[in-house]
């Protein structure tokens, strides 16, 4: 008989998929011009970021769900800036995507991701530069190719958006673990929208205000209530049901649901937008990237794994030579362990997906992330 347990983490693993696919479907209906015609996606990625500012302000100061965290001035400017910069940039870049190319398409095209951490980390120095990592890339970036090849409406403007937002997004990935962690600064879902929000906001504006303002004519928008405001609330309960996600499986288990809803999302794209035709090498190409991905993930799991094995075997012995330096015995030594439970030594874990939160998380550091 199923657990309790593992029934609500298949429960919350069906939330995120529904909730992550919902998104990505209901931004490109919104924004095409064949559908509800709403061609402004930095207007859209402005309404989001506007909404979620608001709710988590009223989290936080009116109904006191959670703290603040001690934000100062020096840490909002090098951290919280630089990281909504780059994250406004993804949103703009992605969304900007969905005019030019089909949600397919898209998705194949972020199979580059970890490609695009990996280069990231290595040039901001978080990571070295690996044969076994490099080859795992060389073989994701050639499925793409072949994938990119076999698109029947293949769009440069479309494909360099999407990429450029990849690549920004992975930006403010690698600076999220390399501030933050500098800083010890941890933030939960509600924080992290209540600082950074508000922030990629401003950032938005720029380019609004230059690329698309000048161009609304307010006689022509179709502007739908309840529809800005479902898909507001929609992208902000993606958010935090990745949080849940992570919190009850782990990062690794919500990387291997993102393949899967991938594939979910290609089948239903095809459906519910018969632009988005899929070709032979389109599912060859992408297949082949998917296996890079896969790769990928397994080794990252590997190096956590290891790095917890040896975090834990330090700790070991720092703990027998304290028991020694007092006298305690083997129990008390033990004893003075068991409380960790395995988590001290959590690795920081990025989770790679287009609606990826505002900060990595993993399990440890969602455990200590109230009030962060």
């Amino acid at each position: 008989m199923i657990s309790k347990h593992l029934l609500l983490t298949y429960l919350y693993l069906l939330v995120y998929i529904t909730l992550s696919s919902g998104v990505i479907l209901y931004n490109k209906w919104v924004l095409s011009p064949k559908y509800f015609n709403f061609p402004l996606p930095i207007t859209l990625t402005m309404i989001h970021m506007g909404f979620s500012a608001f709710v988590a302000f009223v989290l936080i100061r009116v109904l006191k769900v959670v703290s603040p965290v001690k934000m100062t001035f020096e840490i909002y400017a090098t951290c919280v800036i630089p990281i909504s910069a780059f994250f406004a940039a993804s949103l703009w870049f992605g969304n900007t995507a969905y005019l030019f190319i089909s949600v397919a398409f898209i998705q194949m095209l972020k199979a580059l991701m970890p490609v695009a951490t990996f280069i990231m980390a290595v040039l901001c120095g978080t990571d070295k530069l690996r044969c076994d990592l490099f080859l795992n890339m060389l073989l994701v970036s050639f499925g793409v190719v072949i994938s990119s090849y076999g698109e029947i409406h293949f769009n440069v403007v479309g494909t360099v958006y999407q990429v450029t937002g990849i690549f920004a997004e992975a930006l403010r990935l690698v600076l999220t673990q390399v501030l933050l962690q500098k800083k010890g600064l941890t933030l939960n879902p509600i924080t992290s929208l209540y600082y950074i929000a508000p922030c990629s906001f401003v950032f938005l504006f720029v380019p609004w205000y230059l690329l698309e303002m000048p161009g609304i004519e307010v006689s022509q928008i179709r502007f739908n209530f309840w529809i800005f405001f479902s898909n507001a609330l929609c992208a902000l309960a993606l958010n935090f049901s990745i949080f849940l996600v992570i919190g009850r499986t782990g990062a690794v288990t919500i990387r291997v649901a993102g393949v899967l809803k991938d594939w979910i999302l290609i089948a239903l794209s095809s459906v519910i937008f018969p632009e988005s035709a899929i070709t032979k090498l389109n599912i060859i190409g992408y297949a082949i990237a998917l296996c890079g991905v896969v790769m990928y993930n397994y080794l990252k799991a590997n190096d956590v794994r290891s790095s917890q094995t040896s975090g834990d075997s330090e700790r070991a012995a720092k703990d027998l030579r304290s028991s020694n330096m007092y006298g305690l015995d083997d129990n008390s030594s033990n004893s003075s362990m068991g409380g960790k439970n395995g988590r001290s030594g959590s690795h920081l874990e990025v989770v790679i997906d287009e609606e990826v939160p505002l900060i990595p998380a993993s399990k440890g550091l969602l455990s200590r992330s109230k009030p962060s």
